[in-house]
C-alpha cells in the first residue's frame, strides 16, 4: 500500500533488527485500522441514508489478514459476507470499492455491477466479453459470495475436489486451471451457521472425499443476538467435531483451535496447517475463538440490545486491534506516538477511500440529472401547458441533490405519461433520455442471467441424428450408456457421479461398465447427499471440468434445490459475467406409482432455477443430444430423463455422440386442425393413446413436446400452431397451476396466443395430492390417456 510505505518512511518504523518482519507486523496493523474504519463510516453511511444497508467485518480484521498470508494464487475462496479485510489484505478489492459495493454502484463495483451487497466479493475467471476461461492457477480466485448462511460450504467443498481431481487426471497435466492439484479451497464461515445443515454435509463429504478444504470458522459468540450456546452442542464447534479428528489411517479432519486476538499463534497455527491441507489433501478446520464484532451483526441494528455490561467489557479488552496493539509495544516495535499516527493515517485513508466513491455515484447522478433538466426545460417552452407536471417532478428531483437513477427514471415516466400524445421535438429528446436509461438499466441490472458468447446453448450448432436400415433398435439404457461411454471418451475432463453412479452404473444402468473402464476417479459413487453433489458439481464446472451430477430421482431435487436456484443458477447473474458453472444436472422422473418416486416438480423447477436449462426430452435419443449441447456450452443445464422409458426401443442413431438437439425449439410430433395438444416427457405416449381414440371419433390433434421448459419455444412454433387450430390443451403430470400456468403465459401472453383462441384454453395435470401407491391411485391421480380423450372431445364440441 502507497500510503503505508510513505508513511513507514515518514515516521522512521524501521527498528532496529529484523526489519522486514516488523514492518510486516506495522502493515498488518495499519490495513487492520483502515478496515476497521471502513467498517465504522459504512454504518454511519447507512444510518445517513447515502446507503441502503451493510454488513461489515468489524472485529475479524486480524485473523483474516493472516489468512491471507496463506492463500496463494491458483487457490480459492468461498466465504460469507464479513471477509473485506482478507480481500483488502490480497489487493482484489480496495476500501475505495468497498464503498463503491455498499453505494450499489453498477460502474464501479467491481465484483457484481451494484447487484449484490457489500462484502458479497467475486473475481474473474472468464473473460466477460467474450466467455473464454481465464489461467486460474495464476489468480487469486474468489468465489462469487451468496447471502445464505452455510451455502459456501457446498460450493468450496466442490472447488477442493476439483484440486484433487486435477492431481490425479493424467491426462489433464497440461491446463489453465490447476498446478497439479496443489491449491486449497478457503472456506470462511460464522460460528452460528455451523448449526446449518449444510455445513454439516459438507464437512462429512470432506472427510469422505480427503480434498484440500480449509474451513475458517470465526466465533465471536453470537449468531446475531443468540449466544453459542443456544446453537452448538457444547457451545463448542471444535469440541463438537473430536469424532471427525484425522486418525493415524488419515482418516477425517485436521482440527485447529486459536484465539482472534493472538497474532502470533495464529499466524503459526494457520501456516501449519494449511501447509498441511495443500500436502497431504486431508480438510481442516480452524475454530478462532473469542473474536468481537464491536458493532454489532448488521448496520439495522446495534448489539447492546443483547450484549450485558460484562460481555461489552470483555469485547473492548480482546478486541483483535486492541491485542495487536499491545503485542506491537511490548514486543518494542513501535512506539505509542508511532502508533497513533499509523491509526490517524489509516482512518483518513478509509475516509478518503469513501469519499472518492461517493463522490463517483454523485457525479453519475448529476450529469443525468442535468441533462434531463435541459431537456424539461425545453419541453416547458415548446408545451406550455406542461410546466405543472414538469415542475412538479423537478422540484422532487432537485430537492434530493442527489437524485437516484430509478428517481429519475420514474419522474421521466411521469412525465411521458401526461404528455405522450405531444409532437415536439423535446418530447422525441425526453423519449431518447428514457430510451438510454432503459439500456443502462437493462445492462446493470438484467444481463447476464444466460451466457452472451458462442458458447451459449441456444447457438450451438443442431446436428440431426442419423439413421439407416442399418440402425438397430435399442432399450433407452443402452442408447444412453453407449452416450456416455462416447463423450467420456472424446472429454478426458468430464466427470459423472452421484449415488450408485459408479461401481453399479447407476440404479437404471445409464453408466454400466464405465467405471471401470474409465476408472474410480471419472465415474464415482457418492453418498446420499443430494446438496453437496451439487456443490461438486458447482465447484468442479466453475474450474474448467465437466460434470455430469445425479439427483438419483427428481422427488429428490429438494434437498439440492437451495443450491441450485441461489447459487449454480444465478452464479454468471449476480457476477454480472465474471464467473460460469457450465454443470450439469441429471436426474429422472415420471414414473407412475408411488407417493416418492412419482414426482414432476416442474412449476418449482422453472420458477426457480431461470438461468439454467430445463430439459425433458420424452425418450432417450433426444436426451442424448440435450447432454450434447449442453457439453459444447459454457451453461447450466438439468436434463430429466422418463424414467419409465429405460426399457422401451429406439433406433440407435449412427452418430450417437456427434448430434445436438437444440434446446428451445419444440417439435411437431403429429400435426393436425382441430386443437393443439402440448406437453412433454412421460406425458409424450400418454397423449399419443389418447389422439388414437380421438381419430376415431374425426377428432385431429396437433401434438408438440415441447423438448424444454427453459427456455420455452424461442421460435413461436406453437404460436404457428394455435392459429391454425385456435383450440390449445396443455398437459403435464405436475400439479395444477404449476408448470401448465408458466406454458399457458408463455403462449397466450408473451407469444399474443390469445387473439386466435375460439375456445376457452385448457390445462390438464395430475391432481393436486400425490399419487397413492398402486395403479389404481396412479390412474386416478395422473393424467391418463382417457382423460386426453375427455378434455379435448368436450373442448371442440364446445
Amino acid at each position: 500500500m502507497t500510503s503505508f510505505e510513505t508513511l513507514l518512511a515518514s515516521a522512521n518504523l524501521n527498528g532496529n533488527a529484523d526489519l522486514l518482519e516488523k514492518n510486516e507486523i506495522l502493515r498488518d496493523f495499519w490495513l487492520a485500522c483502515a478496515s476497521r474504519e471502513a467498517s465504522m463510516i459504512a454504518r454511519k453511511e447507512v444510518l445517513s441514508g447515502k446507503a441502503k444497508f451493510g454488513i461489515v467485518g468489524d472485529g475479524k480484521e486480524v485473523p483474516q489478514i493472516l489468512m491471507a498470508k496463506q492463500f496463494r494464487k491458483g487457490d480459492w475462496r468461498s466465504g460469507y459476507y464479513r471477509d473485506q479485510t482478507f480481500m483488502f489484505a490480497l489487493g482484489i478489492s480496495s476500501i475505495e470499492d468497498f464503498f463503491a459495493q455498499l453505494y450499489a454502484d453498477p460502474i464501479n463495483d467491481p465484483f457484481s455491477g451494484g447487484r449484490q451487497m457489500n462484502n458479497h466479493f467475486a473475481t474473474a475467471t472468464v473473460d466477460r466479453k467474450t466467455g473464454q476461461w481465464l489461467e486460474q492457477k495464476n489468480l487469486y480466485n474468489v468465489s462469487s459470495d451468496t447471502s445464505n448462511t452455510g451455502g459456501q460450504m457446498p460450493r468450496a467443498l466442490g472447488l477442493a475436489l476439483a484440486s484433487k481431481k486435477y492431481k490425479k487426471n493424467k491426462l489433464l497435466t497440461e491446463n489453465i486451471f490447476s498446478d497439479a492439484g496443489n491449491e486449497v479451497s478457503f472456506v470462511t464461515i460464522g460460528d452460528a451457521s455451523t448449526s446449518e445443515g449444510h455445513f454439516w454435509e459438507s464437512i462429512n463429504a470432506a472427510g469422505v472425499l480427503k480434498v484440500p478444504l480449509a474451513v475458517f470458522v470465526w466465533d465471536d459468540g453470537y449468531g446475531i443476538s443468540v449466544p453459542t450456546q443456544y446453537q452448538t452442542t457444547k457451545g463448542s464447534i471444535s469440541e463438537v467435531l473430536e469424532g471427525f479428528k484425522v486418525n493415524e489411517k488419515s482418516e477425517g479432519l485436521d482440527i485447529y483451535t486459536c484465539y482472534g486476538w493472538d497474532y502470533e499463534g495464529m499466524s503459526e497455527t494457520f501456516e501449519k496447517g494449511i501447509q498441511k491441507c495443500r500436502e497431504t489433501h486431508i480438510p481442516c478446520l480452524f475454530h478462532v475463538k473469542e473474536l468481537t464484532q464491536p458493532q454489532g451483526h448488521s448496520t439495522s441494528g446495534s448489539h447492546e440490545r443483547y450484549k450485558s455490561s460484562n460481555r461489552l467489557e470483555w469485547e473492548k479488552e480482546h478486541d483483535c486491534l486492541t491485542k495487536l496493539r499491545q503485542y506491537i509495544l511490548e514486543k518494542g516495535i513501535a512506539s505509542d506516538v508511532q502508533l497513533k499516527e499509523i491509526e490517524a493515517k489509516a482512518n483518513q485513508f478509509a475516509k478518503d477511500s469513501k469519499k472518492r466513491a461517493y463522490e463517483k455515484v454523485v457525479a453519475q447522478s448529476k450529469i443525468r440529472l442535468k441533462n434531463l433538466n435541459l431537456i424539461l426545460e425545453k419541453i416547458q417552452t415548446q408545451v406550455p401547458h406542461s410546466q405543472a407536471i414538469v415542475k412538479e417532478q423537478q422540484a422532487i428531483l432537485n430537492a434530493q441533490g442527489n437524485a437516484h437513477f430509478a428517481e429519475l427514471v420514474r419522474s421521466t415516466r411521469l412525465i411521458l405519461f401526461q404528455l405522450q400524445d405531444e409532437n415536439q421535438s423535446s418530447i422525441a429528446e425526453l423519449k431518447a433520455w428514457y430510451d438510454v436509461a432503459k439500456s443502462d438499466a437493462k445492462d446493470y441490472y438484467e444481463s447476464e442471467l444466460y451466457s452472451h458468447t458462442e458458447k451459449n446453448a441456444l447457438r450451438i450448432a443442431e446436428v440431426k441424428p442419423e439413421f439407416d436400415e442399418q440402425s438397430e433398435p435399442k432399450t433407452g439404457y443402452e442408447i444412453i450408456n453407449a452416450f456416455f461411454d462416447k463423450v467420456l471418451e472424446k472429454y478426458p475432463e468430464l466427470y459423472a457421479f452421484g449415488e450408485d453412479v459408479g461401481q453399479i452404473g447407476d440404479v437404471n444402468q445409464g453408466f454400466a461398465g464405465m467405471q471401470s473402464k474409465y476408472g474410480r476417479d471419472r465415474v464415482f459413487d457418492v453418498g446420499i447427499r443430494e446438496l453437496t453433489i451439487m456443490g461438486q458439481a458447482l465447484g468442479m464446472s466453475m474450474r474448467g471440468l465437466k460434470t455430469i451430477a445425479e439427483i438419483q430421482y427428481l422427488d429428490y431435487i429438494y434437498y439440492g434445490l437451495e443450491l441450485l436456484a441461489d447459487d449454480i443458477s444465478c452464479l454468471r447473474w449476480r457476477s454480472k459475467g465474471l464467473q460460469q458453472s457450465p454443470c450439469i444436472i441429471r436426474s429422472r422422473g415420471h414414473r407412475l406409482e408411488g407417493i416418492w418416486h412419482s414426482g414432476s416438480p416442474m412449476g418449482v423447477m422453472t420458477h426457480a432455477l431461470r438461468g439454467m436449462y430445463l430439459c425433458v426430452p420424452r425418450n432417450f435419443v433426444q436426451a442424448a443430444g440435450m447432454y450434447n449441447t449442453l457439453l459444447q456450452s459454457d451453461e447450466p443445464g438439468i436434463v430429466v430423463e422418463v424414467l419409465n422409458a429405460y426399457r422401451l426401443r429406439e433406433k440407435m442413431p449412427n452418430n450417437l455422440g456427434d448430434y445436438t438437439v437444440p434446446l428451445g425449439k419444440v417439435e411437431v410430433l403429429q400435426e393436425g386442425k382441430d386443437v393443439t395438444l402440448l406437453t412433454y416427457g412421460a406425458c409424450v405416449r400418454i397423449a399419443q393413446e389418447g389422439i388414437k381414440q380421438l381419430e376415431k371419433v374425426g377428432i385431429s390433434v396437433e401434438l408438440i413436446d415441447i423438448q424444454t421448459l427453459l427456455p420455452f419455444d424461442v421460435h413461436q412454433d406453437v404460436l404457428k400452431s394455435l392459429q391454425k387450430t385456435n383450440r390449445i390443451v396443455f398437459m403435464d403430470e405436475d400439479v395444477p397451476g404449476a408448470a401448465t400456468a408458466y406454458m399457458m403465459q408463455e403462449v397466450l401472453e408473451k407469444q399474443g396466443g390469445y387473439r386466435f383462441l375460439d375456445a376457452t384454453p385448457r390445462t390438464l395435470t395430475a391432481k393436486p395430492h400425490r399419487p397413492p401407491f398402486g395403479s389404481d391411485g396412479d390412474y386416478f391421480s395422473k393424467p391418463n390417456a382417457e382423460d386426453v380423450f375427455e378434455i379435448i372431445f368436450n373442448l371442440v364440441k364446445e
